[in-house]
């Protein structure tokens, strides 16, 4: 079984959590999967957050990666 692996985007980050809510509510998704999915979500948004804080006390400007990631491009 292949894995598609989509591009990291606020956008798509935002629908893995909904499809994981829904799933929970459906009982289709175990709450151990559950917990693990908002885990990584969490650590992914601290992760651009501290890119955010670094690049601000710098007074350097936010990288393209970090636009890009919040606009879904």
């Amino acid at each position: 079984m292949a894995t598609i692996i989509k591009e990291l985007t606020a956008v798509n980050l935002k629908a893995a959590l909904w499809d994981t809510l829904q799933g929970l509510q459906k009982d289709e998704i175990e709450p151990g999967k559950g917990d693990a999915i908002a885990v990584q979500a969490r650590e992914i948004l601290r992760t651009v957050n501290t890119q955010l804080k670094v690049q601000s006390a710098c007074g350097r400007k936010i990288p393209t990666e970090v636009i890009e990631f919040s606009e879904g491009k």
